[in-house]
């Protein structure tokens, strides 16, 4: 398995923290404002063991049967399960149940199953829309036109709380083009809270444009890469 040692991933988590907050001070955001998420789609249970151990408690999963051998193996612990990837109508009794947040949320149908299978007795399910910031046909998520009325919709629904937007831009190496997406996707939950729909999350920027991300006021950012390594080809 090509992944980081215990030792290593320790050390990367510090020194992202430690960079997340020079850009929040860069950037003059308020100090923890940026939480890092660990992105640990395809990876063992011994590399969450060695993050966990470094006080790492969110982690995003893409994959529904690889995320749920690993809930259970820390059911005990207070992590929170961050589901990111994309969403089968067949999987979401068990996403409701398993995860305290869901960030890729693009149609009501899915949104709807999520909150009739989400249990009463649980805190609602955190919920993110999912933008195509890019326009690209090949990218996931709603239209920038079409959010409003989706959060709008979603916002009626119980046992689910809706609390911001998320995008997956296009790779890009040139820092003022990374912003572009990140301030679409900032400038529409603005748009959107002044329609009264109370947003409090960007999900946004991964390793390679983490900063852009900050300096337009995401508040999660999900890093895999540089927590553990690059992954086999097949992963």
């Amino acid at each position: 398995m090509n992944h980081a040692s215990q030792n290593t991933i320790a050390e990367n988590i510090k020194f992202i923290r430690n960079r997340i907050a020079d850009i929040e001070k860069k950037y003059s955001r308020q100090p923890g404002s940026v939480q890092l998420l660990a992105v640990s789609k395809t990876r063992p249970i011994e590399d969450i063991h060695a993050a966990f151990a470094e006080n790492q408690l969110h982690f995003g999963e893409n994959y529904l049967q690889d995320a749920l051998s690993k809930i259970e193996d820390n059911q005990n612990q207070s992590i929170e399960w961050h589901f990111i990837g994309p969403i089968q109508s067949n999987k979401t009794r068990q996403i409701a149940q398993n995860f305290s947040w869901v960030h890729t949320i693009d149609r009501l149908k899915i949104a709807q199953r999520l909150s009739e299978q989400r249990d009463p007795e649980q805190k609602p399910l955190n919920v993110c829309i999912q933008v195509n910031t890019s326009g690209e046909n090949s990218k996931s998520g709603i239209s920038i036109e079409e959010t409003l009325t989706l959060a709008k919709q979603i916002s009626e629904l119980p046992n689910i709380q809706l609390r911001g937007l998320m995008t997956i831009p296009a790779s890009i190496d040139d820092f003022e083009q990374q912003r572009l997406p990140f301030r679409l996707l900032r400038e529409l939950k603005d748009e959107l809270q002044s329609h009264s729909i109370e947003l409090d999350t960007l999900s946004m920027g991964m390793s390679n444009d983490m900063e852009a991300a900050i300096a337009e006021g995401s508040t999660i950012v999900r890093i895999g890469t540089a927590i553990f390594g690059q992954r086999n080809k097949n992963d």
